[in-house]
């Protein structure tokens, strides 16, 4: 939208000569109106809406054009700075508050300083120019309430610095723009440190006239600004108009019938400015152009467009705007105004509502880093998941069932007959044809990459579950933290695991390369370091007793047999039955022990496995927790605890933001 210079009120055109209609400025949207009440109700006028009929006016005002002077001493050149303004030191300056005001500022500042290893600088910005803005403000005089005057070309608000300051100040006329420089009237001693934050020279600051309006005691402590216009054609005048309006205490914006509705003004002010509807004033001037009732329909859509704004209209005694109309170079209305800011300035809480206004929007801008979607977090339940993914990376199940079969095994060999460990024995020397090297033979081998992708995908899962619902910066925190916490995650369950398996011993083919692989890229693992048996597995106290039974079986059979065989060769007397029961007894007495051993190490041997599963996924869990789980919870400890601040900041917010 391109800015235009100041209009002349009286006869509808710009400096440019064009036809103000095609000045207006309109919304993208094309919803915006632009005026047309006011313009309807001017043509209806008798007067034919010239300005110019019955008196000259300019900008609101009288077409003489008086420049301005020291008002604190008329005989003063125009251009001598006011002393007391520049040499007394600032008195009264913000004390300690019980209000909500410093907690929340408190609250902010923790906020950024918790945030800035997580957030980027543009997204603190803000919130770091509101505390020092705060910071700055609050050093200063607490009994002055600077009040900006700002409008747009041809308004009236320097007709109406004026009428408040009781005497021309600011000078009005047909050339445009009138204003090019803020000027200030203070009306008591002690405002310098406040004019010198808004960079007003001292040749620019002035005194009111000796006279009711300088006397009103209403008005002591106030500090006025006429703003240059903030839709001029020369952008130093806007930026000026924008570095201020961010540092005084309150706004009055006046605005004409013609261009109340001005899209520049909605969208880049008042709708923005929302948040500080409490220490806003929104003066509708120049209604002795309008007949009759026009004023008052004026006014309502006025009202209209601020609320569809989002700006809180003080009425009914409800916080807000103050909305009113008036006539500066008439005077009607004046006496209201003033009045007014004079309770305002008395009532010594503008500046404090108008930090408060900027910590909302502060806050405001930044609740989409800081609120979540539903309540993010590591719940038991995805801990558990993640338990058991890491298990199953490692094989916790496959190496319990090792240590079971391991069990078994040792039982065999202890209480098995002699002739079937002896063929144990051959099978255990992995001759061809036996069961273990066909076994072996057809068992494939796991690959490498399966296990660390089973990591991998359980790192990816808890991350995902961590932070679903964050906000991003939050969220990508925590994933880093997972991510870099499972870098040389399966090389550390490859070393616990065998540890886990050994029972804390070493364990067999430990040198070699792991389930995961070593660094060297070695091929998969035997399995032994993982799941392995260890060397020695315990014996229950009742093995020796059922070895012992097992020897004796043999030892019967071996007697018999050389009973039997002494009869045959005749060594020994004929007599079959006697040592054909003992050899029968021994036979079937051996197997039955070995199957009686089977049954009673059933229960021990699962219970050994087990045990060497938890041992495992102990160390699995373990691992994991230390380096995964621990860090994301740390990254969401930090997160809630910048989420409190965040609250705190919010908690006794005035504006709903």
């Amino acid at each position: 939208m391109t800015a235009v210079t100041d209009e002349d009120q009286g006869n509808g055109t710009t400096e440019t000569g064009e036809p103000e209609e095609k000045e207006e400025a309109r919304s993208k949207d094309g919803r915006w109106d632009d005026g047309l009440i006011a313009r309807r109700a001017a043509a209806a006028d008798p007067r034919g809406g010239d300005s110019g009929t019955g008196h000259s006016r300019t900008d609101g005002g009288s077409t003489d054009s008086v420049g301005p002077s020291d008002l604190t001493d008329p005989s003063a050149p125009a251009d001598s700075p006011p002393d007391e303004d520049d040499v007394r030191p600032q008195v009264e300056a913000y004390g300690p508050s019980g209000g909500p005001l410093p907690t929340r500022l408190d609250a902010l500042r923790e906020l950024v300083g918790l945030s800035r290893a997580r957030l980027d600088r543009d997204t603190l910005a803000e919130a770091g120019r509101v505390l020092d803005e705060a910071a700055a403000r609050q050093r200063l005089s607490s009994r002055h309430t600077v009040v900006a005057i700002a409008g747009a070309t041809g308004s009236g608000k320097s007709t109406l610095f004026n009428a408040l300051a009781g005497t021309q100040i600011s000078d009005t006329g047909l050339r445009r723009p009138t204003t090019s420089q803020p000027i200030a009237c203070s009306w008591t001693d002690g405002a310098a440190g406040l004019l010198d934050r808004l960079a007003i020279p001292g040749r620019l600051r002035r005194r009111p006239h000796p006279g009711p309006a300088a006397f009103d005691e209403a008005l002591q402590g106030l500090v006025l600004v006429d703003l240059p216009d903030h839709d001029s054609a020369a952008t130093a005048h806007r930026d000026q108009v924008d570095r201020v309006l961010a540092l005084v205490d309150a706004v009055i914006w006046v605005v004409d019938p013609e261009k109340y509705a001005d899209a520049a003004l909605h969208e880049r002010y008042l709708r923005p400015l929302a948040g500080h509807a409490e220490v806003t004033f929104v003066v509708l001037n120049q209604i002795d152009r309008l007949p009759g009732e026009a004023a008052d329909l004026v006014l309502d859509d006025l009202r209209r467009l601020l609320d569809e704004d989002g700006m809180a209209l003080g009425e009914h005694g409800e916080p807000g705007a103050t909305v009113m109309s008036l006539s500066a170079l008439t005077g009607d209305g004046v006496p209201e105004l003033r009045e007014m800011v004079g309770r305002f300035v008395q009532d010594r809480t503008a500046a404090t509502r108008r930090l408060s206004a900027d910590v909302d929007a502060a806050a405001a801008r930044l609740r989409p880093v800081y609120v979540a979607e539903g309540r993010p977090g590591l719940g038991e339940r995805a801990r558990e998941e993640f338990t058991d993914r890491l298990a199953e990376a490692v094989g916790a199940a496959a190496a319990g069932q090792a240590a079971e079969r391991e069990w078994r095994r040792n039982a065999g060999r202890a209480c098995g007959t002699p002739w079937l460990r002896l063929w144990r024995w051959y099978e255990s020397r992995g001759l061809p044809g036996s069961l273990d090297r066909m076994g072996q033979a057809l068992a494939p081998p796991e690959e490498e990459p399966t296990a660390r992708q089973r990591v991998e995908q359980a790192v990816r899962t808890v991350a995902d579950d961590a932070s679903a619902g964050l906000p991003a910066p939050w969220a990508q925190a925590v994933r880093e933290a997972a991510f870099n916490g499972a870098k040389g995650l399966p090389e550390a369950l490859d070393e616990l695991a065998a540890k886990a398996a050994a029972g804390g011993g070493s364990a067999k083919g430990s040198g070699g390369s792991g389930r995961f692989g070593t660094a060297s890229g070695r091929g998969p693992a035997t399995g032994v370091a993982l799941g392995g048996r260890p060397a020695r597995p315990p014996r229950p106290k009742w093995w020796p007793a059922a070895v012992l039974a097992q020897v004796s079986m043999t030892l019967l059979q071996v007697f018999g047999g050389l009973w039997l065989l002494g009869q045959i060769v005749g060594v020994l007397e004929p007599g079959l039955v006697i040592p054909a029961l003992i050899m029968l007894a021994g036979v079937v007495g051996g197997p039955l022990v070995e199957w009686s051993c089977a049954a009673a190490i059933r229960g021990p041997a699962r219970r050994y496995g087990q045990d060497a599963e938890r041992r495992l996924r102990e160390a699995a869990a373990g691992c994991g927790r230390a380096r995964v789980l621990d860090p994301v919870s740390a990254e969401l400890a930090r997160y809630r605890e910048v989420r409190e601040r965040y609250v705190a900041v919010t908690e006794f917010s005035t504006t709903g933001q």
